[in-house]
């Protein structure tokens, strides 16, 4: 398959990329352009999943890559990255199912579970015949879940026994397991536990009303003396610096997911730019949408060429909180900033589905908030260049 980069790549950095991973990287563009594409807008503002793309989606490599037990071939951060920006770029809510899934619920398991739990779970959700949330936020607990947990796991012989609740947990009204973090009563220390959602006591309630990734089904659970077996917990997550570990890494995911979002809007906004006739001519003639435009590929090019330092850094095992803080606040403002442009340059047309803007400027704010606001990253950034601590 030909491999063309991106327009909106304006430096070429997918140049970088391995031959096989450009491969890749064109099997997945081309896949999403012919088969989700056609169909997001409307599953978007009917607030469904379309659970149909998950085998594709898992043959197509992307739920694999990741992880030594299930990737097809050696393959770098990088390209990793630029499958999120391909994700998000095509819809952020399918870029966020795969980030939860793949990032998240696998990510969990791969970080701090055992060598058995690492061998029987990543397969199947590798393949998507496992479907994983990741249950952290709670209605009471968001920014402050290191030390504000409210969800207690209380050990009784070989079992566990959880009780709490949980909010805004992506994947989580369809999928077969969650990934849930609670406080264990005994030493006060966060712990992880592989919870089938079939468990009894395991409530999940759908979020109705979003106004950002409807296509995701975010969830309130409920956990009323859900009884989880030892082999069951996370055997290597023993306080929340584990936790910590998982969040650092899916951090610089959501960051190239930012990317995909604000190159989405921009792609948007430049097509309708060159078809849309006013004064006689078509709307790209003008300075003033030139001048979004060209503001919107700066703001793109300048987060591109973070996050690929930080996946080299991933690669090099350099990488810090502190550095995934930045890149999540950075480039998660920076597409703020650029879909509201690029939303503005289709003037009315910019606040309905039919030409895609909308859809993404309305994606962004979730992307914004979630895996960490800016501010918490500003304050984990902040605390690593002064050597002390604003949390509280």
């Amino acid at each position: 398959m030909t491999f063309e980069t991106l327009a909106s790549d304006f430096y070429d950095f997918e140049s970088a990329l391995s031959d096989q991973e450009k491969e890749a990287v064109a099997k997945l563009r081309a896949w999403l352009e012919s088969e989700v594409r056609p169909i997001i807008g409307d599953y978007w503002e009917r607030a469904e999943f379309p659970k149909q793309i998950v085998k594709p989606l898992a043959d197509l490599g992307v739920l694999s890559y990741a992880w030594d037990e299930t990737k097809p071939f050696e393959n770098s951060a990088l390209f990793r990255g630029f499958l999120a920006v391909e994700l998000a770029r095509v819809d952020a809510s399918v870029g966020t199912f795969v980030g939860v899934q793949n990032g998240l619920a696998t990510g969990s398991i791969s970080i701090c579970g055992s060598k058995e739990q690492r061998e029987e779970w990543i397969p199947k959700l590798a393949a998507g015949e496992v479907i994983g949330a990741f249950g952290l936020t709670e209605p009471l607990s968001g920014s402050d879940s290191a030390q504000g947990l409210r969800t207690t796991a209380k050990r009784d012989g070989d079992s566990w026994v959880l009780n709490g609740q949980k909010r805004w947990i992506g994947n989580a009204t369809f999928s077969d397991i969650t990934i849930i973090w609670a406080k264990d009563v005994e030493d006060g220390q966060v712990k992880g536990f592989i919870v089938p959602t079939s468990t009894p006591g395991y409530e999940a309630t759908k979020i109705e009303g979003k106004i950002s990734l409807r296509a995701v089904q975010n969830a309130d659970i409920t956990l009323t003396d859900v009884v989880v077996p030892e082999s069951l917990r996370l055997q290597n997550a023993n306080s929340f610096k584990d936790t910590a570990k998982v969040l650092r890494a899916t951090r610089a995911d959501v960051a190239w997911a930012a990317v995909g979002t604000a190159i989405g809007a921009y792609e948007a906004a430049v097509k309708y730019s060159q078809e849309r006739i006013q004064f006689g001519k078509p709307i790209a003639s003008h300075q003033l949408i030139q001048d979004l435009l060209v503001k919107s590929l700066g703001n793109i090019t300048a987060s591109i060429a973070m996050v690929k330092r930080v996946s080299e850094m991933q690669e090099a095992g350099t990488l810090r909180d502190e550095h995934a803080a930045l890149a999540k606040a950075f480039c998660t403002s920076r597409m703020r900033e650029t879909v509201a442009w690029c939303r503005e340059a289709l003037g009315g047309n910019g606040i309905v589905l039919d030409y895609q803007a909308a859809r993404y400027f309305a994606d962004a704010e979730a992307l914004y908030s979630y895996e960490g606001t800016r501010e918490m990253n500003t304050l984990i950034v902040g605390r690593a260049i002064t050597g002390k601590a604003a949390f509280v």
